[in-house]
């Protein structure tokens, strides 16, 4: 039974989910003529929350990319962590709670530090608002919420995720980081960022700094030339990282990390070597990695990449492969990694398993660029999926604000239908092309539409409970929202 303690807090918590709510705005997030503006208005907030100077005097880590950025800082923290230093990670998105967005040392904040800062940042802010200076957009404010509480925690080094491109993002405020990051690039957040590399990739190298070293991973000969452009331009010495060696034990699942993995090892060696903590000589490579960097890549931690969850109710019948992959070329990466999964799998189990995915991705992605690449990739790899489930692709259980607004969703089903019968014409071209139209072979490759994420799981258990002698592996991918919503929903 909870006390009247821990009850206050509870309701003060959603409170405060209620107000950091409020500040997301319903006008286009791709509205490119807003974004210099808005980004200007970030040197006023930070004035009115008194943080210029303790910005100004942080040691930053600032990653940037389309995919593996938030891995890259992930596996930074760990390995700085393990040289003892207070650490501040700041990511995104969240899964289940906003909260995740913000770890010192490692740990997401405290409901109690997190209502508390809040509210300290937003009553500022809402002092100063006016016609011309609004309130900040939802993520500015959790960016300027990260200042505030990496600054008053007085952590030793701060790692920051680009939230969306990076010229523009409200993490690139800061004016002098230690050192920045580039992971992979690809195509994302094209209405925003633009529709070729060179475009997207001139977005990304908006992080760069004067004279601040820079590190990037083996990129495509146009995106290449931008960055190295920028580079010159601003006097930054730009280094290509190769991945780190497989023989590497990482806490990250999938071969794509270990060039995320790579990347964040040059960002680490170069922090630690500006900051005076290890001598340039113990810092030596070729020699092989030291104790804590090793250390720290195997113990890197990060929900909703490359995890393998068993169902709380039927464990032994359903198991769950959830990667929030939602890009073309993370899509093939994750079917690497869970036709792997299957495979090792079916080496330790006798049981007999049946592969069904369980999809969604946002409106704003194009998911004949997707499920294509996921399919194939997975079929070059021996597995092919038995079953395929859609589900809405807005998050019911998405810890942000007030549960009863998001209860009250009406939404049309054609999004899903429209996946559903994406995924159908695949199969079918497939069985086409293979020869194999006999009614048997359609019958196995079924696809369903569930109107929400309960009922599909509740189904899948029901099957389960029918089919006791097989096992289900469920990859379910597309969007970090519904890996977020299924987590919150089979821990319950």
């Amino acid at each position: 039974m909870a006390t009247e303690d821990e009850g206050d807090l509870s309701a003060r918590y959603q409170n405060t989910l209620d107000a950091l709510s409020s500040l997301i705005t319903k006008r286009g997030r791709f509205a490119s003529n807003n974004q210099s503006h808005r980004f200007r208005l970030l040197f006023h907030y930070l004035k009115v929350l008194e943080l210029e100077d303790a910005v100004s005097q942080m040691k930053i880590i600032h990653v940037a990319g389309t995919k593996g950025k938030g891995s890259t800082c992930t596996f930074a923290e760990s390995i700085l962590r393990c040289y003892g230093l207070r650490t501040g990670l700041f990511t995104s998105p969240h899964l289940i709670d906003v909260r995740e967005r913000f770890r010192l040392n490692g740990i997401e904040i405290s409901q109690e530090k997190f209502v508390d800062y809040f509210w300290c940042c937003f009553h500022k802010l809402k002092e100063k608002t006016s016609n011309e200076v609004p309130m900040p957009t939802y993520f500015c404010f959790l960016a300027l919420l990260a200042f505030k509480i990496f600054a008053t925690e007085q952590v030793d080094v701060v790692i920051l995720e680009v939230g969306l491109g990076g010229r523009f993002d409200a993490t690139n405020v800061i004016q002098k980081p230690v050192v920045c990051g580039i992971s992979s690039l690809g195509y994302d957040h094209m209405e925003i960022l633009g529709y070729t590399l060179a475009e997207i990739a001139a977005e990304k190298a908006g992080i760069f700094k004067s004279g601040v070293p820079a590190f990037t991973v083996p990129q495509p000969d146009e995106a290449m030339r931008v960055l190295n452009e920028r580079a010159l331009t601003l006097e930054v010495n730009l280094q290509v990282v190769e991945p780190l060696d497989s023989s590497e034990r990482l806490g990250l699942q999938g071969e794509h990390q270990y060039l995320n993995a790579g990347l964040a090892v040059a960002l680490c060696f170069t922090f630690l070597k500006e900051i005076g903590i290890e001598e340039k000589n113990c810092l030596n490579q070729t020699n092989g990695l030291p104790a804590k960097f090793i250390s720290g890549l195997s113990n890197a931690y990060l929900m909703g990449r490359a995890m393998v969850v068993p169902d709380l109710e039927l464990p032994e019948e359903i198991v769950y492969y959830l990667d929030g992959a939602h890009s073309p070329e993370s899509m093939e990466a994750c079917a690497i990694w869970f036709s792997k999964q299957i495979k090792q799998n079916q080496e330790r189990n006798q049981k007999r398993s049946e592969q069904i995915l369980l999809f969604n991705c946002m409106s704003v992605r194009d998911p004949s660029l997707l499920l294509p690449r996921l399919r194939s990739k997975c079929i070059d790899q021996g597995v092919d999926f038995k079953r395929a489930i859609f589900v809405p692709n807005v998050s019911v259980y998405n810890q942000v604000g007030s549960s009863s607004e998001v209860a009250t969703r009406v939404e049309s089903m054609s999004w899903q239908f429209g996946l559903q019968r994406l995924w159908e014409s695949l199969a079918r071209g497939e069985a086409k092309s293979n020869a194999r139209c006999d009614s048997k072979g359609n019958g196995e490759d079924k696809s369903f539409v569930f109107s929400s994420l309960p009922l599909a799981v509740e189904w899948l258990r029901d099957n389960a409970r029918q089919s006791k002698q097989v096992r289900f592996q469920v990859l379910v991918t597309g969007s970090l929202h519904l890996v977020g919503d299924l987590l919150r929903l089979i821990k319950k």
